[in-house]
């Protein structure tokens, strides 16, 4: 057997990996959510060799870890203006990394978790400067979701896990299978368009009223912020569903609502597939 060809895949073309790049480039990474402990190697490098660094995390003690490992580093943070719409911010802090691959420079640009999860700028700075004809790619990297697995014990292939955005889920009416694990990411700013860091009204009531359909208001949720330092514990409060409105999430909480019951198997399903008895 000769060696394994690499293909592209049915939603790449050529324009996606262009053969001849304009000199600069983009690399987009994560730093986990334990920012020094879970950088991999490779997005370490990318960081420190780059000619233009930026960062957007979440906590100082990350900050300044960053601005350690690559002392040319310099933080997004400053896009974000009381009163000014998130999508506003979002892409200023997508152009703003955008313009340096422009001017030439090999870019990094690190985001907090993974650059690949509930990160616009990320995603539309690679399309962006793909589009433009620059090389541009992103490096995974841990995510809350993979620190919820292993805190809360969730094995996501037990029962399958359903995974939205708390006010897309919302908005769109999503639809709810009870048998599987269920996963709510920003639920603290439920329906805010514009930043602000001023006391908001959560909606969790919003949120309880459409899930107590499929649940009812005595079924057991958790709210979930993983630790961000090895020293540290995640926050874990477990409460009733009726009581989340009451609640007082952090602004990195994620919602978890396990399942309710087992989905018994389709005998037909289970006899084409030569499983039946189970």
């Amino acid at each position: 057997m000769g060696p394994r060809q690499h293909r592209l895949g049915p939603d790449q073309d050529l324009t996606t990996f262009p053969v001849v790049a304009r000199r600069g480039s983009l690399i987009v990474i994560g730093t986990g959510i334990r920012a020094g402990s879970q950088l991999t190697p490779e997005s370490r490098f990318a960081f420190q060799q780059a000619d233009v660094s930026f960062f957007l995390v979440a906590d100082r003690v990350a900050m300044k870890w960053l601005e350690e490992l690559n002392p040319t580093a310099r933080s997004l943070h400053d896009h974000y203006q009381q009163g000014v719409p998130r999508q506003e911010i979002y892409d200023h802090i997508t152009e703003t990394t955008v313009s340096e691959v422009r001017a030439g420079k090999d870019v990094c640009a690190a985001f907090y978790g993974h650059p690949g999860v509930f990160v616009y700028p990320s995603h539309e700075a690679v399309s962006r400067a793909r589009a433009d004809g620059f090389a541009a790619r992103m490096l995974p990297a841990v995510s809350a979701e993979d620190c919820l697995f292993a805190d809360l014990g969730v094995d996501p292939g037990a029962t399958g896990c359903q995974s939205y955005e708390a006010t897309d889920f919302l908005l769109r009416q999503r639809q709810v299978d009870p048998t599987a694990a269920l996963i709510l990411w920003q639920v603290s700013v439920i329906g805010e368009r514009i930043y602000s860091t001023a006391p908001r009204e959560h909606r969790l009531s919003v949120l309880v009223d459409y899930l107590t359909r499929w649940y009812g208001g005595g079924h057991s949720v958790t709210l979930y912020e993983a630790a961000p330092y090895p020293i540290a514990d995640p926050l874990i409060e477990s409460l009733v569903l009726e009581e989340l409105p009451r609640a007082e999430p952090t602004p990195l909480a994620t919602l978890y609502v396990p399942p309710i019951a087992t989905r018994a198997p389709d005998p037909e399903m289970a006899a084409r597939l030569g499983l039946a008895g189970l």
